[in-house]
């Protein structure tokens, strides 16, 4: 994520920032079309401007209210809703604090998500042109059944639609999952990179030239799913599967796998590029190896090797930051040749899709 400043003061702004402490709190939105973090001006009846953009005029997301949404809408733009909130189809009942509290939660990281889709200029069509596997997103609500117990809604993906659970946007709900499916790491913008790893896979793997080498790679994803998931629940992960995958759960489909290894390209890529924004560098006394500078942009890396080479210094320092608190390793994953090689694959797909648009 970038490190972006108040266009009056020049004191830092940070992505998810809503007014600028240098400019007497003055509120601050966010452009999508340059990816870019204002302080704006009042332009009367609801409207602001930009002093780096003269002669526009702006209006925040007409669900601002009740998802936290600081994303922008040109003043002319018929349609009052930022990008991300464009794809949403159902959302959580926002009449109540909880609900209300628990979809500005979401509302973040899937802001968050948008980032990195628009920042990789990766396609992202939704149903208004793919009706039938487009992207849209579900926000669900649990089902109190009869006797007053809570049926779970599920989280995954169906031909372009995103389901997510809402209650996973309360932290003692999500880490009581992920104590009890045994993971070591589980976050609400974890789930999103996941889930859009699927729709991608179906956009840009199943349609495109490259479905073999996934094939190859992955595993064959005309695999029976829920017979390989069920297998996996009764079984536990395949024998040594931190030789070839990127997490326990990668290894129970190949669907999952695809998946899992999107979300950890998104994890670096995006880490990377905020370790780059804050001018951090790693240079261990007497540990020459682990010596790292991000002195390239990691949305446009070369390979996964050039991304890894950086990474794995800079979540040793993060891990050890973490344990230096009292808190769980903040990366515990390792990255084998194989899952690298998998991420490659990732990272070429999506250079190739962004050529295709035209989003260099």
């Amino acid at each position: 994520m970038r490190l972006y400043q108040c266009d009056i003061s020049g004191f830092p702004l940070y992505f998810d920032n809503h007014f600028s402490v240098g400019a007497n709190n003055a509120p601050v939105g966010f452009v999508a079309d340059t990816l870019t973090l204002h302080t704006l001006l009042e332009a009367g009846e609801g409207l602001w401007s930009i002093p780096s953009r003269p002669g526009e005029t702006w209006r925040f997301c007409a669900n601002a209210a009740i998802d936290g949404s600081n994303w922008l809408v040109a003043a002319d733009d018929p349609i009052l809703l930022a990008i991300p909130a464009r794809y949403n189809r159902l959302i959580p009942n926002t009449n109540t604090p909880e609900g209300l509290a628990r979809f500005h939660r979401i509302g973040a990281a899937q802001r968050h998500l948008f980032y990195s889709i628009l920042r990789f200029g990766l396609p992202c069509p939704g149903r208004d042109v793919d009706p039938e596997g487009g992207l849209v997103f579900d926000f669900l609500e649990d089902a109190i059944n009869e006797g007053g117990g809570v049926s779970p809604a599920m989280t995954g993906h169906r031909s372009g639609l995103i389901s997510l659970r809402a209650a996973e946007a309360d932290d003692i709900v999500r880490e009581t999952v992920r104590v009890s499916m045994g993971e070591p790491y589980r976050t609400l913008l974890g789930h999103f990179r996941h889930e859009i790893g699927h729709f991608y896979f179906q956009q840009l793997v199943r349609k495109g030239a490259l479905l073999e080498e996934a094939r190859a790679l992955f595993g064959d994803e005309r695999e029976d799913y829920a017979a390989a998931l069920q297998k996996s629940y009764d079984n536990g992960p395949v024998a040594d599967w931190q030789d070839t995958f990127i997490s326990a759960y990668a290894s129970s489909h190949p669907s999952e796998d695809f998946a899992e290894c999107w979300a950890h390209l998104f994890h670096i890529v995006d880490t990377l590029e905020t370790t780059r924004s804050f001018g951090l560098s790693i240079e261990p006394l007497s540990h020459h190896a682990l010596e790292v500078e991000v002195d390239f942009d990691p949305y446009r890396a070369e390979n996964a090797q050039q991304l890894v080479d950086a990474w794995v210094p800079i979540s040793l320092a993060l891990n050890t930051f973490q344990r230096s608190m009292g808190e769980r390793d903040i990366y515990p994953f390792v990255l084998s040749p194989p899952v690298i090689n998998k991420l490659d694959f990732i990272n070429r797909l999506i250079a190739e899709a962004r050529l295709q648009t035209g989003r260099l």
